[in-house]
C-alpha cells in the first residue's frame, strides 16, 4: 500500500480532531479531539518510516507519543473531574472563573 493513503488518513483524522476541539464545548470531547490529533501524528510517523526497514525511528516516536497521550489523558481527566466537582458541569463555556 502506498504511503499516500496513510497521509490521507492522517490528514482526515487531524481535521476531524481539530474540528472537535474547535466546535465542542464539553471538556471530555475536547480531550478526545486531542487524542485524534495525536493519533494522526502517529500515523504520519509510521508512514514516513515504513520504507526504511533498518531504522525504527518512526515506530519509537509513535510509541513515545502514545505514552505521552496516555499521561495527558490521565491528567486531563483528573482536571475535568476536579472541575466537575467544583462547577457541577463539564461545559467549557460555563466554566468562566478560576479561583485559587
Amino acid at each position: 500500500m502506498s504511503s499516500e493513503y496513510y497521509f490521507i488518513l492522517a490528514a482526515a483524522l487531524f481535521c476531524i480532531g481539530l474540528a472537535v476541539i474547535i466546535t465542542k464545548k464539553n471538556a471530555v470531547m475536547v480531550l478526545m479531539g486531542v487524542e485524534l490529533v495525536l493519533n494522526a501524528a502517529n500515523i504520519n510517523f509510521v508512514a514516513v518510516n515504513k520504507n526504511n526497514l533498518v531504522s525504527l525511528d518512526g515506530q519509537f516516536f509513535a510509541l513515545f507519543v502514545i505514552v505521552m497521550a496516555a499521561a495527558e489523558a490521565a491528567v486531563g481527566l483528573a482536571i475535568v473531574l476536579k472541575l466537575f466537582k467544583y462547577f457541577r458541569t463539564t461545559e467549557l463555556d460555563k466554566i468562566n472563573q478560576l479561583k485559587g
